[in-house]
C-alpha cells in the first residue's frame, strides 16, 4: 500500500514523462537543441532523484543508466540520433510500467528492462567505458575526467522553505549526493528553530552552510539540487577555482561580509576604536576610495537582487497547490446541489411576493452563478495536453505502416472540462489512426500525384458559444463515397435504390462493423473504431461531422459541450411533465399551428424562412395520451449538419440544469441521456436529440421497407392470378 508522499511521487512522475515524451520528440526535431537536452536531462534526473526518495529504488536505477548517456550528449560527447531517441522513448514506457507496476503491485519486464540497459550501454563511446551504464552505482557525470580537472572549492547555502519535509524531501540524501562530489564540510544553522513549547516538528527551521571541494564541476552541483532549486533559497559561488597558490585567503571579517552573515556597518561598528578597514586600506594606497565603495553597492545589490528574486519564488509556489481529482468532483456535485436549491428559493420567492425574500434570492442566485462560474473554471483544462500525447501517437504509427506524416495542432489553450477531455482521448486516437491508414497516402503514392512526400495532419480547437469544436484534418485521398457507398449495399446497411446526400454516405462510416480496408491489419479493417467513436461523442451530448474533398483530404469535425457537470439548457413541456434539451444543440423556436400542418397534406414538414425542415413530434414518439394543444411549439436543432424540429407542447424558457445520472435500470433508455431536479422538486429528463433522431429514421426505414415489402407481395399475387 503507498502512502500519501509516494502517491504525490506517483502524480508528478506521469506529468515528467508527459513532459519527457514531448522533450523527445522534439529534440528528433532538433537534436542540437541544448535547451531541449536539458529539458530531457532534468526530466529524467527528477525523476531518479525522487525515486530514490520515495522507495522506487529499481525505478531510479534504471533511470540513473538513461540519464548518464544523456549527461554524454549534454557535454557534447554523444549525438543525438533518431536511434538513440527510439531507445529514450522506449526507456519512458519502461518507467512509466515500472511506475504502474509499483503502484499496482504486480510484476514488470525485468527482460525488457535489461535489454534496454544494454541498448544504452551501446550508444556508450568506447573511451568513456569506465562510465558503463551497466553498473547499477554508476560514476557521477563528469566522474571520468575527474583526475584532469583541478579542484575547485565552492560556498553553498542551502535555505529550505518550512515545507522542505511535508514534501518527502530528505536533506540527508542530499548531502550524501554532495559527499559523492568530494571533500565536503555541512554546518547546520539552528538560529531560526522556536522554543520547545512553539516548535512545530513538521516544518524545517534549519539552514545549511556547505564548502565543497570537488572536480565534478558547477553541473554536477545544480543536479543535486535539481528538483528542490525551485522553491529553495540556494547560492553557490566559487571561492577557490583550483589555481591560486599558497595560504593566504580572506580574513575572517572578509568571509563573513562575503557569506552574509555579517554587514559591513556591523563590523565598522565593532571596529569602532579603530580606523575603517576602508580608511587603511586607502591610507595604504593599496585601493581607492571608489572602488572601496563600489565593492560595498556591489555587496548590497546582489543581497537585494536575491532576496527580490527569494521572495518571488515563495509567491509562485504559494500560487498554485495540487488537489486530489476526487475532491474536485465533489465540489461540482455540491455546487450543482447549491444551484437546485437557489432554483427552489427563487421559486418559492416569485410566488410569495415578499419584495425582501425576492431581494434576497436574487443575490443568492447572483453568488450561486458566480461560484459555479469559478468551480467550473477550476476543472478546466487546456486541451493541448490531450493534443500533444498524440505526437508519439502519429510518429510510431507512420513508422509501422511506412508513410511519413507530421502532426500540427492549433488551439492547444482552448480549455475543456477534465471529465470531457479524459473521455475525448479514445475518439482521437481511433480518428487519428484512420486518418493515417485510410486518408495519408504512402510517400511514392504522394509523390505520384504531386504531393509532399510527408502527409500533414491537423488538431485544431477552438469556442463555439457553450461548446469546444475540434477539427482533424489531413491533406490525404479523401473519403470515396461510391466505395463507401457500394460497401454500404453490400453489407446491407441500405438498398441498392437508395438515394442519400454526399453527407448521409459519409456518416455510414460510422456504422457498426463498417470498414472498406482490404485486408485486416494490425491498425484496422476490423470495422471497430469509428461506431466507437460516434458512440463516444454522443455520450459526451456532442455532434460529429465529415467533409471530404478526393484527392485532398478529410475534415472531421467534432463539437463538444464544455462540461457535463451543469449546462445551459431549454425547458420544454409535453402534457403534464417536463424535459430539458441542451441548450447547444437548439437554435430557434416557432410556432406550429394547424393551417401550418394542414399545407402539408400529413407530413411532417415546417416551412422555416423558405426552408423545408423536417420535424418529429414528441408526442408521438413517447406515445402519450391525451390531445395536443391548438399551438404546439417546434425546437429547431442542428444534427448531422441538417436542422429538425422537436415538437413539444410548451417552451417554459432557459434552464440551468444539473444533470443527475439514471439509475441502472434506465441507463439503456433510448432517447434519455439524463435528470434534473427542478425548483419545485419534480423531475425532468434530459433529452438525447441524437439517438430521438436516430430512432426516429431507423423506425421510418423500417417502415418503408415493410411497405416496399408488402407491395412487391401483392404484385406476385396479382401475377399469379
Amino acid at each position: 500500500m503507498l502512502d500519501n508522499q509516494q502517491q504525490a511521487f506517483l502524480e508528478e512522475a506521469g506529468e515528467l514523462l508527459a513532459e519527457l515524451e514531448n522533450s523527445l520528440l522534439e529534440l528528433e526535431e532538433r537534436p542540437a537543441d541544448l535547451e531541449v537536452i536539458g529539458r530531457v536531462f532534468r526530466a529524467m534526473h527528477t525523476i531518479k532523484g525522487s525515486g530514490a526518495m520515495f522507495g522506487f529504488d529499481e525505478v531510479s536505477a534504471f533511470t540513473h543508466k538513461v540519464e548518464t548517456v544523456f549527461d554524454l550528449v549534454r557535454n557534447g560527447e554523444l549525438t543525438v540520433t533518431r536511434e538513440l531517441v527510439d531507445l529514450s522513448l522506449q526507456a519512458r514506457d519502461q518507467i512509466q510500467a515500472m511506475l504502474e507496476a509499483a503502484q499496482s503491485g504486480e510484476p514488470f519486464d525485468t527482460e525488457q528492462r535489461d535489454a534496454l540497459v544494454a541498448a544504452f550501454e551501446g550508444q556508450v563511446p568506447q573511451k568513456k567505458s569506465s562510465m558503463s551504464i551497466s553498473d547499477t552505482e554508476a560514476l557521477p557525470a563528469a566522474a571520468s575526467d575527474e583526475q584532469d580537472a583541478p579542484l575547485v572549492t565552492y560556498r553553498i547555502r542551502f535555505s529550505p522553505p518550512q515545507e522542505l519535509l511535508l514534501s518527502g524531501t530528505s536533506p540527508v540524501r542530499l548531502f550524501d549526493e554532495l559527499r559523492e562530489l568530494g571533500e565536503c564540510h555541512i554546518i547546520a544553522q539552528t538560529d531560526n528553530i522556536a522554543p520547545l513549547e512553539s516548535l512545530d516538528p513538521e516544518a524545517c527551521l534549519v539552514h545549511w552552510d556547505i564548502v565543497l571541494t570537488t572536480s565534478a564541476g558547477r553541473n554536477a552541483i545544480d543536479d543535486v539540487f535539481i528538483f528542490v532549486a525551485d522553491e529553495t533559497n540556494l547560492t553557490i559561488d566559487v571561492v577557490d577555482d583550483g589555481e591560486g597558490e599558497g595560504e593566504g585567503y580572506q580574513r575572517l571579517g572578509e568571509i563573513l561580509i562575503a557569506r552574509g552573515d555579517l554587514t559591513a556597518e556591523a563590523l565598522e561598528a565593532v571596529c569602532a576604536g579603530q580606523k575603517r578597514l576602508g580608511e587603511m586600506l586607502v591610507e595604504a594606497r593599496l585601493v581607492a576610495p571608489e572602488r572601496v565603495e563600489a565593492a560595498l553597492a556591489e555587496q548590497q545589490q546582489v543581497r537585494k537582487v536575491r532576496q527580490q528574486r527569494s521572495g518571488v519564488k515563495a509567491e509562485e509556489a504559494l500560487s498554485s497547490i495540487r488537489v486530489p481529482a476526487e475532491r474536485l468532483d465533489h465540489l461540482v456535485d455540491l455546487v450543482g446541489e447549491l444551484v437546485t436549491v437557489q432554483s427552489r428559493l427563487s421559486q418559492l420567492a416569485g410566488a410569495g411576493g415578499d419584495s425582501v425574500l425576492v431581494a434576497i434570492a436574487e443575490e443568492v442566485e447572483r453568488l450561486t452563478e458566480e461560484l459555479r462560474d469559478q468551480t467550473l473554471g477550476i476543472r478546466m483544462l487546456p486541451i493541448g495536453s490531450t493534443f500533444s500525447k498524440f505526437k508519439r501517437l502519429v510518429r510510431d504509427l507512420s513508422k509501422e505502416l511506412g508513410k511519413e506524416v507530421e502532426l500540427t495542432t492549433g488551439g492547444a489553450e482552448t480549455e475543456l472540462d477534465k471529465i470531457v477531455i479524459e473521455r475525448l482521448n479514445d475518439p482521437l486516437v481511433h480518428i487519428i489512426r484512420n486518418s493515417l491508414d485510410h486518408g495519408i497516402e504512402t510517400p511514392t503514392a504522394r509523390e505520384d500525384a504531386g504531393k509532399p512526400r510527408c502527409g500533414s495532419v491537423h488538431l485544431q480547437a477552438e469556442h463555439s458559444g457553450d461548446s469546444v469544436t475540434i477539427e482533424i484534418r489531413d491533406d490525404g485521398a479523401g473519403l470515396a463515397a461510391e466505395k463507401i457507398r457500394r460497401k454500404a449495399i453490400e453489407r446491407k446497411l441500405i438498398a441498392e435504390h437508395d438515394e442519400l446526400s454526399e453527407q448521409e454516405i459519409y456518416q455510414l462510416i460510422f456504422a457498426p462493423g463498417f470498414s472498406t480496408a482490404a485486408s485486416v491489419s494490425s491498425v484496422s479493417g476490423r470495422g471497430v473504431g469509428m461506431d466507437v467513436v460516434k458512440r463516444a461523442i454522443e455520450a459526451l451530448r456532442g455532434t460529429i461531422g465529415i467533409a471530404s474533398t478526393p484527392g485532398a483530404g478529410t475534415t472531421i469535425r467534432l463539437r463538444i459541450p464544455l462540461t457535463l457537470a451543469i449546462i445551459e439548457s431549454l425547458l420544454v413541456r409535453l402534457g403534464g411533465d417536463h424535459y430539458v434539451l441542451p441548450l447547444a444543440v437548439v437554435e430557434e423556436c416557432i410556432e406550429l399551428t394547424a393551417v401550418e400542418r394542414a399545407a402539408h397534406h400529413g407530413r411532417n414538414l415546417v416551412r422555416v424562412r423558405d426552408q423545408l425542415v423536417p420535424y418529429l413530434r414528441l408526442r408521438d414518439q413517447f406515445e402519450l395520451e391525451g390531445s395536443a394543444p391548438v399551438i404546439e411549439q417546434v425546437v429547431i436543432t442542428c444534427y448531422g449538419g441538417q436542422r429538425i424540429g422537436l415538437v413539444v407542447d410548451h417552451v417554459i424558457g432557459e434552464h440551468q440544469t444539473v444533470i443527475k445520472s439514471l439509475g441502472r435500470l434506465y441507463r439503456q433508455v433510448r432517447g434519455i441521456s439524463g435528470a434534473t431536479i427542478l425548483g419545485d422538486g419534480s423531475v425532468a429528463l434530459i433529452l438525447d436529440v441524437p439517438q430521438l433522431i436516430e430512432d426516429a429514421e431507423a423506425q421510418e426505414r423500417l417502415q418503408a421497407e415493410t411497405a416496399a415489402h408488402h407491395s412487391l407481395h401483392i404484385t406476385a399475387e396479382e401475377r399469379t392470378e
